[in-house]
């Protein structure tokens, strides 16, 4: 099976030291999304917050070596789906970021942990589990 995937835009942001995950950034950027996609931003608001799925396009290749790995602010080792390494199999991330606005094909966003450039592959609400 193959499956292919292509950006539906990209990050745009002037910081160089992005934080390492979302949890703990308040770093503003935007998402600069094609126009071709401009008709799905329409209810996407300032004050929500939206899940971001985009491609760890500068990571280091994959191999079955790093199956195990030492995050940096950790003492151990640990198993590489347990974690939220770059450098993974299939390079994917995902960030929950909170939006400050929208403007035509602009989303400005607060929360930030992806470098200048990276691409968008998806976007997605985030939803609450209704029990």
């Amino acid at each position: 099976m193959k499956i292919g995937l292509e950006p539906i835009g990209f990050v745009k942001t002037e910081t160089k030291n992005v934080p390492r995950h979302w949890t703990i950034s308040d770093t503003e950027g935007s998402l600069i999304i094609e126009e071709q996609y401009s008709k799905g931003l329409k209810d996407i608001k300032a004050g929500q917050h939206i899940v971001v799925i985009f491609y760890f396009h500068e990571s280091p290749r994959f191999t079955p070596d790093l199956l195990v790995q030492r995050p940096k602010h950790r003492d151990e080792q640990l198993g590489v789906f347990s974690i939220c390494s770059p450098v993974r199999p299939n390079p994917l991330g995902m960030s929950i970021v909170e939006v400050l606005g929208v403007e035509g094909c602009t989303i400005r966003i607060k929360g930030l942990d992806m470098v200048d450039g990276t691409p968008v592959l998806d976007i997605k609400p985030v939803t609450k589990r209704d029990d």
